[in-house]
């Protein structure tokens, strides 16, 4: 068939859209498991108070028929404190982004703040696993939320040279060495003894299959229906209870740390939950940020634990 004489043809044509998919793949890791196992509420002001009490231990109760109630002396509650952290992530984008026609996104500014929100979940993922202290924070510097490891200093299980210390939660890193069951087995019972349920295990890629390959007479791996948080969890079955195991990206240094959680001790409390604010207009660029500020809330460091130190390769 004949084309008729002049047709604009697409060949002609330097202003045709790409033939891109119309979906952008993001392949980067978003999981937060820590962040996703925890409670959450809410702070009333930049430094957060909370109270924890302990159960006297159990004791033989035999007392005389008829005979009077003898005085028992009570505990003060322990009041603990952290400090909210402000976490930010900027957007700008030019108003001519904003309005061309675009491939996978209709709104440029719509899609970067929800770019932006998942990175922020592993930003705050980050912090809260790692070892970072309590700050107050000043004019210039910014206040900083303690992590779980500066918080959990009795059931801490380090190697040579490395250490927690019991008020500040400052952590000395120690000489790495291979994850064994036997050290998970100590760091469970530990928790136990002291009140706790750990029923979370969070590692890195490379711990997660030594934990994998445990092939002791009194453990046992199940395959866990519920796979909503990460793409594998295994259930380890100890002495004290399930524990599911959870490979976290997102732990530091690649994981040398593996927090053994009781996940009904921790909460993530907001002062200020996720939010986007507008800024200020200084050009032909529309501003904005997603800011959250938030404390990560201890109710008993010592229900949970962690095993230090450990190779990630």
């Amino acid at each position: 068939m004949a084309i008729y004489s002049n047709s604009y043809e697409t060949f002609d044509s330097n202003n045709k859209r790409e033939d891109l998919a119309n979906v952008i793949y993001n392949i980067s890791p978003t999981e937060t498991p820590f962040m996703s196992s925890i409670g959450t509420g809410s702070a009333s002001g930049t430094k957060h108070e909370w109270q924890t009490d302990s159960l006297a231990a159990a004791a033989a109760n035999l007392v005389i028929e008829g005979d009077d109630s003898p005085n028992r002396a009570l505990t003060a509650t322990s009041r603990l404190l952290n400090y909210t952290q402000i976490s930010t992530k900027p957007v700008v984008v030019t108003g001519t982004q904003e309005v061309v026609s675009k491939a996978g996104v209709s709104s440029e500014m719509a899609y970067q703040i929800a770019k932006a929100g998942k990175e922020l979940k592993r930003d705050m993922e980050l912090d809260m696993t790692g070892k970072q202290v309590a700050a107050a924070g000043s004019s210039g510097t910014g206040r900083a939320s303690r992590a779980y490891e500066a918080w959990c200093n009795t059931n801490e299980l380090h190697g040579s040279g490395g250490s927690t210390h019991g008020t500040t939660g400052a952590v000395t890193d120690g000489t790495q060495r291979v994850l064994t069951e036997a050290l998970l087995k100590s760091n469970l019972k530990s928790c136990f003894d002291q009140g706790g349920n750990p029923d979370l295990l969070l590692v890195g890629s490379f711990n997660k299959q030594k934990v994998s390959g445990f092939t002791g007479n009194s453990t046992r791996m199940d395959m866990a229906e519920d796979r909503s948080l990460v793409a594998t969890i295994d259930v380890y079955v100890s002495d004290f209870g399930e524990v599911r195991v959870v490979a976290d990206r997102i732990l530091r240094s690649s994981g040398r740390t593996a927090l053994v959680v009781d996940t009904e001790m921790w909460s993530v409390a907001y002062l200020r939950p996720f939010g986007v604010q507008d800024l200020a207009k200084t050009g032909d660029a529309e501003k904005k940020q997603l800011l959250v500020e938030y404390t990560l809330v201890s109710k008993n460091e010592a229900a949970s634990g962690k095993i230090a130190d450990l190779t990630t390769s």
